[in-house]
């Protein structure tokens, strides 16, 4: 294992949520890998979408709670310069061997990742206040 992935397996952390013999590769891959780097992320992912929203959504924080779980869904399934901005900051953070586990599976753990992605982000819906600073 070269240097970078000793250092980015430490800076991530311990596995979250449990991995056993029966658990899948795309389970035990979430639970090692992408949890770790979504929660070493998080206030990365506030900031972007604090970003996003101000650029392209003036209109989000006059809108109901409803409509604004909506838009953090619609945002990360819909715009794709987005979307790919948010996966490269996830697979940016991958070991080398972890990167090639998921291009085999690519279809699959993207679909685990933004679903989580957006999981997360709606969670913490009450971080989107109109008092972001961009500057």
């Amino acid at each position: 294992m070269n240097q970078r992935d000793v250092f980015l397996k430490e800076l991530r952390g311990e596995t979250i949520g449990s991995v056993s013999a029966q658990s899948s590769s795309d389970e035990m891959f979430q639970n090692q890998v992408l949890r770790p780097i979504l929660k070493l992320q998080n206030e990365l992912f506030i900031a972007s979408f604090n970003n996003y929203i101000s650029k392209y959504k003036g209109d989000f924080y006059s809108q109901s709670v409803e409509k604004k779980l909506a838009t953090i869904e619609n945002a990360i399934q819909k715009d794709i310069k987005f979307r790919n901005a948010l996966k490269g900051m996830i697979i940016g953070l991958f070991t080398t061997d972890e990167y090639l586990l998921y291009i085999k599976n690519s279809s699959s753990l993207n679909k685990r990742m933004m679903s989580m992605l957006i999981e997360r982000l709606k969670s913490q819906i009450q971080l989107f206040e109109n008092n972001f600073n961009t500057d």
